[in-house]
């Protein structure tokens, strides 16, 4: 995977700031509506739609924490800059105070402490393999 070292989830952040200060979008106006078997539709924001986009690209996150490296390392603390970012903007930005931002920062807490806990136990799992390894050896 090439973007080990990348925080994916700057991308919705990236893509919130540009609707947000360049578009001057509403994030709660309706896009597209999906048809449903019951006979009623669906409205999907813009809102929304970033939000599934940044739940995805979370659980890319959760599987590069799996890795044991150096740049997954790199990827945890650019993902705790990514976090204080965002939680600066959300408390200093006028723009940043919606509930999709609020969920998007959410996600992003996820994946700095998802990402920290599953390294651990990969680590532990790997220091207790190597042991039993050696000991057999011996």
């Amino acid at each position: 995977m090439y973007l080990i070292a990348f925080p994916l989830l700057l991308i919705p952040f990236a893509l919130y700031n540009m609707i947000a200060f360049l578009l001057s979008v509403d994030f709660n106006a309706t896009v597209f509506s999906v048809p449903l078997m019951s006979g009623r539709s669906m409205p999907l924001s813009l809102g929304d739609l970033l939000v599934l986009l940044a739940v995805l690209l979370l659980y890319l996150e959760i599987l590069k924490a799996t890795r044991l490296s150096t740049k997954a390392i790199v990827d945890h603390v650019l993902s705790i800059i990514l976090f204080i970012a965002m939680v600066i903007e959300f408390l200093a930005v006028q723009r940043a105070a919606t509930s999709t931002f609020l969920i998007m920062l959410a996600l992003s807490f996820v994946d700095v402490i998802g990402g920290f806990t599953i390294t651990i136990r990969t680590a532990q799992r790997d220091l207790a393999v190597e042991g039993v390894d050696r000991m057999a050896a011996s």
